[in-house]
């Protein structure tokens, strides 16, 4: 159902959900001199109930808590804003990380912060490369392995048979 005022669907202004259990008829849309839109429902104890029932949903799904953590790099802090339950490797990361830095600062002490952090940064994604190319050659053996075994056992089985 539109207004008389406008091409706009009803559907455009309520939650799906809600506009399941109201019927189009008992609905209307009202525009107010702020251009402001308004739902009238001649239904409204439908809309009350989707409405808590809606509520209801919403508290059954816990939003996940956030905790400010104030962490220091190279005796900077900075304020980071993460899970509870992921502060414990939050603090992990920025130990990696505040040793690699003050490692690098040792070694190019003239460095500004930034360009510490972008080198750090760097080196620790060329870290990461390295040993993803090591699980990946593992990997590769394993199979290897995993396929000579076989050929083994296949050969063993043709010849006791």
């Amino acid at each position: 159902m539109t207004d008389a005022n406008s091409d706009t669907d009803i559907n455009d202004y309520i939650d799906p959900q809600i506009s399941e259990n109201i019927s189009a008829d008992s609905v209307e849309i009202t525009e107010t001199s702020d251009s402001e839109l308004t739902l009238n429902s001649n239904d409204s104890q439908d809309l009350e109930s989707s409405t808590t029932e809606l509520e209801q949903a919403d508290d059954e799904t816990p939003e996940p808590q956030m905790k400010k953590v104030d962490i220091v790099i190279a005796g900077n802090t900075y304020p980071i804003y993460c899970p509870i339950n992921e502060e414990e490797a939050l603090r992990s990361a920025v130990y990696v990380i505040n040793n690699s830095v003050l490692d690098l600062k040792e070694q190019a002490p003239n460095l500004t912060q930034e360009n510490l952090l972008v080198l750090c940064c760097l080196n620790l994604q060329e870290k990461i490369h390295s040993q993803q190319k090591d699980v990946e050659q593992h990997y590769h053996n394993a199979e290897q392995s995993e396929m000579l075994l076989n050929k083994i056992i296949d050969d063993a089985d043709s010849v006791l048979l």
